[in-house]
């Protein structure tokens, strides 16, 4: 067995049964993010039976204050699984989580494929490919002993925290705001938890898209028409108690919400 799968089934062990990971061992730890990634692929596999198809990805780390408290100076990507995507006024229940936060973020679903052999890709090229905008949350899950120590190769490796979205209603691209003028606004139990705008993220979510969409045609990969892109958080990560809701404001796009019972 190679050291990608060895690494790839403890992550996904550790996922299936809600149990915090610990730092991997050095002889099957990605050594770099791009094996990093190549683990993350192998855990898709893995996961696919229990959470349901990939339906699309999750890009983390595209703003400043993002970067700041990870620690990383650069986009990361994740899947979004079938199973994770849920409608606004989900009620979840928080213990299917480790440690559950919740992300402020401008979501797309794609109108056409974004094939590898387009690349590379630009902001202006990405933009015709979107359909439709969503306000989203990302569900993130703190699934690690000290997710400080565990280094950005295995955070990627483990979906870079993704654990799921919700999504608002869709608003049309010929019919959305300037994205850069979007302002968000994380509002836990009523009160404002953090706010950011959609040019915090890479000076716009077209950059974030434009971004993953290089990222996995460099991995000879492609975007397909029909999937959702979470294009990273305008506000710093706000970790929940069980019993939270938690609304998602964003200003032109509609507000979202959940609750975590």
């Amino acid at each position: 067995m190679d050291n990608i799968l060895a690494a790839a089934q403890i992550i996904a062990a550790a996922r299936r049964g809600r149990v915090p990971l610990n730092s991997l061992d050095a002889a099957v730890a990605p050594h770099d993010e791009a094996e990093g990634y190549q683990i993350q692929r192998a855990v898709h596999d893995l996961l696919l039976p229990q959470f349901g198809a990939m339906v699309g990805y999750k890009i983390g780390c595209t703003s400043a204050v993002m970067q700041q408290y990870l620690g990383i100076p650069h986009p990361c990507g994740g899947g979004v699984f079938a199973k994770g995507v849920h409608d606004s006024g989900a009620q979840l229940a928080a213990a299917d989580f480790v440690r559950v936060g919740v992300e402020c973020e401008i979501a797309v679903k794609l109108a056409r494929d974004m094939p590898p052999s387009e690349a590379p890709f630009t902001a202006e090229w990405v933009a015709e490919a979107i359909e439709a905008y969503f306000p989203a949350i990302e569900i993130v899950d703190d699934r690690y002993v000290n997710w400080e120590t565990m280094g950005a190769p295995t955070l990627v490796a483990d979906d870079f925290f993704a654990a799921g979205c919700v999504l608002g209603e869709p608003v049309s691209r010929t019919k959305a705001p300037d994205l850069r003028a979007v302002t968000g606004r994380a509002i836990i139990n009523g009160k404002e938890a953090g706010q950011g705008t959609g040019a915090d993220v890479l000076g716009h979510p077209h950059n974030a898209l434009a971004w993953l969409a290089n990222h996995l045609a460099s991995e000879g990969k492609g975007l397909h028409a029909g999937q959702i892109v979470l294009t990273g958080s305008l506000v710093k990560t706000v970790w929940l108690n069980a019993g939270d809701k938690v609304t998602m404001e964003l200003s032109g796009l509609g507000n979202v919400s959940v609750t975590f019972a």
